[in-house]
């Protein structure tokens, strides 16, 4: 790394207070920064605002693509009390590289963009400093707030960040509105206008919106480190405006949504615009590109994979001869699956640990007797299967260094930690040593009741994913996982990052044929909209959800035993949020395909011109003729295609398909 490089990675990391205003007397033209290819442009100025959130004469920014303005002038601004700045000075530099990603969408990832740097000075005394820092890519536009170190604001208590966006027009969006901060981002993200968004809501990231003739834009944020997470509300008097909100810390009085100390900066603001929404899906590498490179010296011990894992059907079996639950031989039953199918993990979810006397207060340093995870872990050694364990946040924040070194002595792979459901500055900084610590015991990590990702899997790619959606596991009490839902959310949460929405039901429901119920789940859709999971939805770990026997002798294990959880390559080639996708994934020279849709049946044509050169042999996994009555029916199929070729598919309600695409010559069973 450069020493430019190593100045900017730092000043990008440390912003975080001032009310941004600026003296009409340091007034200058505006300045502005585009994107390499030209369509996305952001545009600094000064200028006067009487919002009660931007009062005064203040710093704006606005967003134009292909020359249509995206965002009007929106104002930026720390608010701990300021006098007016002075520009300064200003700086532009432009970036151009690729770095290799084993554990994504995408393995060689492109960066590019050109940034430009504003540096205020407060005017009158304590006199502090600040920049603001604009990166344009083609994919989408960043900034954030960096504080220098400085005599004159050595620590800092930050009571809003008065961030805005504005857009230039009422748009439609998709928005997950929980209501509250400090969620497990878990919900429906609904439609809504921007303007029935109001100032007292509380909308979490990401936020899909469709500007009218225009394009798709997701609001995000990346690099969220001691910092606060941020949601969006409402601005008083703006139509169509938004505003940032800061996801408080409990116990802290309300005025100390961060504090800090100097050199300090606010995580990125992340706008992702493209012309689809199926294009963002491809661009979600931004956020990663918005992250400082991996930390860790050596990374071949991290390995993405598929789990079997006994929570999903509470540890059920059929036709065994010990007692199913939290024990020793259902532990084994759930390897020997694993160890048949080809998967590389076992997940022992809660309940091997022995309860406290307090609610939540497990003893995470020991295993109860009929539990003997010693054992479970050697017996999935022996079959080539790892373990990991689930744990509570709470215990292990207390007890972090003994309990992960003695999981790494137990021969432990990993870690699912629970139950956290925020994102203030304290949590966060959980995340960050709940990462570092398990990477150095050569522990992957899971996070579940979590909040959304913001690329910290770059920096510390033993992070292999997490929960932070309503997954399947909602269908085991209610009727919210809809094949609606299942194709609204690779448009929404799945933009910032991988999702454990912990695929791989086999006893679906047609409409109308569903039914809660605890033990033996079922899920909404068809087989081929569960197989298609696999591939739509990004996970460097992915669940195999249903019980052993749920799969024996069942059509299409096959297709989740083949299909890889890390890419070469993704295209999106057709899709709607809330009606239906479509998504090939490359692993070296194969492509894989999940196409889903709603409760409205479809039939689609997709051209292979991804494809490239030479003929290919398809493997389908698509609906039965009667799949709309009988969910579980599977047709499975082969044919010759090349690149010239369209496939022609149809879905059921809440269907789906899913294929294997290699060249011909290549035998499948390698």
């Amino acid at each position: 790394m450069s020493s430019m490089e190593s100045r900017i990675i730092v000043s990008i990391l440390l912003l975080a207070g001032f009310l941004c205003t600026v003296s009409p007397l340091a007034a200058v033209e505006p300045l502005s920064v585009s994107s390499p290819d030209g369509n996305l442009t952001v545009t600094f100025s000064l200028k006067s605002d009487s919002t009660l959130f931007a009062p005064n004469n203040r710093a704006h920014y606005r967003v134009d693509y292909r020359g249509n303005a995206v965002l009007a002038d929106s104002p930026l601004g720390l608010d701990f009390i300021g006098g007016p700045l002075d520009i300064v000075a200003t700086q532009r530099q432009s970036h151009d590289a690729t770095w290799e990603n084993r554990f994504g969408a995408k393995r060689n990832v492109p960066d590019r963009y050109n940034q430009l740097t504003v540096s205020l000075h407060e005017r009158e005394k304590p006199g502090r400093r600040m920049d603001l820092i604009f990166r344009v890519y083609n994919e989408g536009v960043a900034f954030r707030y960096y504080l220098p170190k400085q005599e004159a604001m050595e620590k800092f208590t930050l009571r809003h960040e008065n961030t805005g966006f504005y857009f230039a027009a009422d748009a439609s969006a998709f928005a997950l509105n929980m209501g509250r901060f400090n969620t497990h981002n878990e919900g429906e993200h609904l439609p809504i206008k921007l303007s029935a968004i109001k100032p007292d809501s509380i909308i979490n990231l990401p936020l899909l919106v469709h500007v009218p003739d225009g394009p798709w834009v997701a609001l995000l944020e990346a690099d969220l480190t001691d910092y606060a997470g941020m949601y969006l509300g409402g601005v008083p008097g703006g139509a169509h405006a938004l505003r940032c909100r800061l996801s408080p810390t409990p116990g802290r009085k309300a005025d100390q949504v961060v504090v800090g100390t100097t050199p300090a900066a606010t995580p990125w603001r992340v706008l992702m615009i493209a012309p689809t929404p199926g294009r963002l899906i491809e661009n979600n590498y931004l956020i990663l590109n918005l992250n400082p490179p991996c930390a860790l010296a050596d990374t071949s011990w991290i390995q993405p994979g598929k789990a079997a894992w006994d929570w999903w059907s509470g540890s059920f079996a059929k036709d065994v001869d010990f007692k199913p639950g939290m024990n020793t031989p259902t532990m084994k039953h759930y390897i020997d699956f694993a160890a048949a199918s080809r998967l590389e993990y076992m997940l022992v979810d809660a309940g091997w640990c022995p309860s406290g006397k307090a609610e939540r207060s497990e003893d995470i340093l020991k295993y109860k007797p009929e539990v003997d995870v010693p054992e479970i872990i050697a017996y999935g050694k022996q079959k080539g299967v790892k373990v990991m364990l689930w744990v509570d946040w709470l215990p292990l924040s207390k007890q972090m260094d003994e309990a992960f070194a003695l999981y790494e002595k137990w021969g432990a792979s990993g870690v699912k930690v629970d139950y956290m459901n925020r994102d203030d500055q304290e949590m966060v900084g959980f995340y960050h040593r709940c990462v570092r610590t398990a990477a150095k015991h050569r522990l992957a990590v899971d996070f579940h009741g979590a909040y959304k990702p913001t690329g910290l899997r770059r920096t510390y790619p033993n992070l292999l994913t997490r929960e932070a959606v309503m997954g399947m596991e909602y269908g085991k009490w209610s009727k919210r996982i809809t094949p609606e839902h299942d194709v609204t959310i690779p448009f929404t949460r799945m933009l910032a990052g991988p999702m454990d929405f912990t695929p791989g039901s086999f006893l679906n429901a047609a409409r109308g044929r569903f039914k809660v119920r605890d033990v033996e789940p079922m899920s909404q859709g068809t087989r081929a909209h569960q197989l298609a999971m696999y591939v739509v939805y990004e996970s460097p770990l992915v669940m195999v959800s249903d019980y052993p026997e749920a799969y024996k002798n069942q059509p299409g294990l096959e297709f989740i035993e083949k299909v890889p959880t890390v890419w070469d390559d993704t295209k999106v080639l057709n899709g709607e949020p809330a009606r239906f996708i479509t998504v090939v994934r490359r692993k070296d020279q194969t492509w894989y395909l999940g196409a889903m849709t709603n409760w409205d049946a479809r039939d689609l044509e997709l051209p292979l011109d991804f494809l490239g050169p030479g003929e290919f042999e398809v493997q389908l996994f698509a609906d039965g003729p009667d799949a709309d009555k009988e969910a579980a029916s599977l047709r499975i199929t082969t044919q010759r295609v090349n690149a010239d070729d369209k496939l022609h598919l149809h879905l059921a309600p809440g269907g789906g398909a899913a294929g294997i695409l290699r060249f011909a010559q290549d035998d499948p069973d390698e």
